[in-house]
């Protein structure tokens, strides 16, 4: 058998319900199939896929990462630390997926690896969070907090308003966060339960955004902003926008933009591609363009 390329293989064996561990022989098959002298590397602890990308990554044809939404993650971020542009296969093996789900990925593992061994580049603008990356997107606030802490399970089982709501049972709970933002050169301000920058169609597996304003390669984030209720009627206005897609009350924003701080006058908790981000009090997010070549 001859090989041609070379293919870095990068697994998060404790991802989603470790099925990638049951199948590699067959993944990495697949590949060498295709002409690739595969390379496999497993994860062990959080950074590990991004030191892999940014240490190896240039010696290699293809990288494919095998997770959930926070192994792509830290894959991107090595090849924006490293300078690379080698492209990049993505089986999908975490809870939630909306990466996945936002780029019409097969969840089948033997399915998606033979579309990566087939499939051609495609750009895909990614976001720039201070100095790492995300693949779709950066969120703070109640529901962020909400999506990333609640069983899958449970969340299937609510139903999309009912799992808004969960856990926000009475005003009192939800904690408004003051921030002030730039975006573009515009600010905006005000008492804020939600923020999420993205360049998704799915957010959490709980939100959605409507696929005719997404457009995942226009050079643009989506902002969408959740403004703090003042009563309970007001919080059933917003889960009834954010369910049906309507943003036309005034206590949600979907805005387009290219760059956007955030300030607020205490430490805010971010989440970065469904995992936590860290601790801000000010924060810059731009966009890379293109940055990602997604094998589709």
């Amino acid at each position: 058998m001859q090989f041609d390329r070379k293919l870095l293989l990068i697994i998060n064996p404790v991802s989603g319900k470790k099925a990638i561990v049951r199948v590699l022989p067959q993944v990495v098959r697949i590949f060498m199939n295709a002409g690739y002298l595969v390379t496999t590397m497993v994860t062990a602890e959080q950074g590990d896929a991004t030191a892999f990308v940014e240490q190896y990554g240039k010696s290699f044809d293809r990288i494919v990462c095998a997770g959930g939404d926070g192994t792509l993650n830290e894959t991107i971020t090595g090849l924006m630390r490293a300078g690379l542009a080698v492209p990049v296969g993505y089986i999908p093996c975490g809870s939630t997926n909306d990466f996945a789900s936002s780029h019409d990925l097969t969840l089948d593992i033997e399915g998606a690896a033979r579309q990566i061994a087939k499939g051609r580049p495609s750009p895909i603008d990614v976001g720039l969070f201070q100095n790492r990356c995300f693949s779709y997107v950066a969120a703070f606030g109640a529901f962020s907090a909400l999506s990333y802490n609640t069983d899958q399970t449970l969340k299937n089982l609510m139903g999309h308003a009912a799992y808004l709501l969960g856990g926000l049972k009475e005003l009192s709970q939800i904690k408004p966060i003051r921030l002030q933002l730039t975006v573009d050169d515009i600010p905006y301000e005000g008492d804020f339960i939600f923020g999420a920058v993205c360049n998704t169609l799915s957010i959490g597996g709980s939100l959605s955004l409507p696929y005719e304003i997404v457009d995942m390669s226009d050079g643009l984030m989506d902002l969408l902003l959740v403004r703090m209720p003042e009563d309970l009627i007001e919080l059933d206005e917003i889960v009834h926008g954010l369910v049906e897609q309507d943003y036309s009350s005034p206590l949600l924003e979907l805005i387009h933009a290219k760059e956007i701080t955030a300030v607020s006058p205490v430490p805010l908790d971010w989440a970065l591609d469904g995992e936590a981000g860290g601790t801000y009090e000010s924060v810059h997010i731009g966009v890379l363009p293109g940055f990602l070549k997604l094998c589709l």
